[in-house]
């Protein structure tokens, strides 16, 4: 048997190889366990393969409105193929950084599929194509382990993917062609980005969501106006209705669609992509023969991720929503820390931002309108439009709005929601002006340079206090 470690890693997604940095620079021996991808589905098969999609399609949907700017541009098209290759090969580029970096760091790689034997033992099991230097299979001791082995994609019955007609997004990643039609199940950040990413290549893209508005967990404003802009642009939302059966044929799909009114309707579409949530990844880990706490598929843990058993961590996706990589990244950091002794600084999740990278892009943090008035607060909302911003008239992206909502007793920043161009950038400034207890004088004093996007929050906070200025 090797060594103990201090720390032992299930999973190099975002919180699992951040966490071992973490732990390395603190003087810990740390090893991860990673079975098939170092930098996990975040890496290879999420976040960052599909910004270099969308990319693309942005890049594809200037060619196409080049008259808008003055330029012009014939024969324009584009090649499927070329397309993933160069998602891939970021995602490739990444998966090498990450693995320079635990090397770096001094943090062993063993790879293959681990069960957790006893607090502080695992069995690894060998997996297949081990990148150099990596550590095998066997048996192996841990003062601590860190259970970070993310979540996969949650399959209804009776519509389970079968990577042909039914996607996932690892399917919808690596399509052989472009599907002329397409069915997107779930309106949540997955399905957005896909339905905007294949529409704007030019599939006919219809998005079906069981709750009233699409992108639910943002405010109801912003997706409103969020929807009428994919409307725009052609695609089909049909909010209050679910998905209740699926026939498959030899190159479609036909799914009947029953609304919340009990009406029903069938439509037919070259492929289905299932976007309904996500679920942990804690089966065959050994943690119900341990007795660790788990509910509705996530490991309980407390707010530094301990779990029910002593010496058993947990962060990031199998540790429940939100269902983040920057919270999987923060959630790390803070139970390193609390294993080194230290005494981290706790992680608010009503502080934690979430972005959506479709055309238009959204981001949010904090409370909701509706949300703040459900809690009890007296608010004041402020609004800013893009048509007021003259960076924003000069990108060419003169629609998008930004709102904040403030403590009307205290002017306590409550929450900030922004759709529009590149409001994924912008919406780190609200998040820091929230850690740092940033009030509504302190934001109306600050000054934003010009011209930029940005002035379109400082605006949005002198409209909360009637000084908005530009509207």
């Amino acid at each position: 048997m090797a060594a103990p470690y201090d720390v032992i890693i299930i999973g190099s997604g975002p919180g699992g190889y951040v966490a071992a940095i973490r732990a390395a620079q603190l003087g810990l021996k740390t090893a991860v366990v990673e079975k098939s991808h170092l930098g996990g589905i975040c890496l290879n098969w999420g976040c960052i393969p599909t910004k270099a999609l969308l990319r693309s399609a942005e890049v594809y949907h200037y060619f196409e409105h080049a008259k808008d700017y003055g330029l012009s541009a014939e024969k324009i098209g584009f090649d499927m193929a070329a397309i993933t290759k160069r998602s891939r090969g970021v995602s490739a580029q990444l998966n090498q950084g990450v693995g320079g970096l635990l090397k770096k760091n001094k943090v062993d790689v063993i790879w293959g599929s681990a069960e957790i034997t006893a607090p502080g033992k695992l069995t690894v099991k060998a997996s297949d194509n081990p990148p150099k230097g990596a550590l095998g299979g066997g048996d192996y001791e841990a003062k601590n382990i860190i259970v970070a082995t993310g979540a996969r994609p949650r399959a209804l019955p009776g519509i389970e993917p079968d990577k042909k007609q039914i996607w996932t997004y690892f399917e919808a990643m690596v399509p052989d062609s472009l599907p002329k039609s397409l069915l997107v199940m779930g309106s949540g950040a997955i399905g957005i980005e896909f339905a905007s990413f294949y529409r704007t290549m030019g599939s006919e893209v219809t998005v079906v969501e069981v709750l009233p508005q699409i992108l639910p967990v943002e405010d109801e404003e912003i997706a409103a106006h969020a929807r009428k802009r994919f409307e725009k642009q052609g695609i089909k939302i049909l909010t209050g209705a679910k998905v209740t059966k699926v026939v498959k044929a030899a190159n479609s799909v036909t799914a009947t669609i029953e609304t919340s009114d009990g009406k029903t309707q069938e439509i037919s579409a070259e492929k289905l992509i299932s976007a309904v949530g996500v679920v942990g990844n804690i089966e065959s880990l050994g943690l119900e023969k341990l007795g660790v706490k788990t509910d509705r598929g996530c490991v309980v843990i407390d707010g530094i991720g301990k779990t029910n058993v002593p010496g058993i961590w947990a962060i990031g996706d199998v540790a429940g929503p939100p269902m983040l990589a920057h919270k999987a990244e923060h959630e790390g950091v803070i139970a390193v820390e609390a294993i080194a002794g230290q005494h981290p600084h706790l992680m608010d999740k009503a502080k934690i931002p979430g972005c959506t990278y479709c055309n238009p892009q959204i981001a949010s943090v904090g409370l909701t309108e509706k949300k703040a008035k459900e809690a009890g607060y007296d608010v004041r909302v402020g609004k800013f439009p893009f048509i007021g911003n003259g960076k924003a008239i000069a990108l060419g992206e003169p629609e998008g709005l930004v709102k904040t909502v403030f403590d009307k007793k205290t002017g306590q920043l409550l929450g900030a929601h922004l759709v529009g161009a590149e409001v994924t950038e912008l919406i780190q400034g609200f998040v820091i002006a929230m850690n740092l207890e940033t009030t509504e004088e302190e934001l109306i004093n600050a000054v934003f340079p010009h011209p930029t996007l940005s002035e379109t929050m400082h605006e949005s906070v002198l409209s909360a206090y009637g000084r908005a200025i530009h509207i």
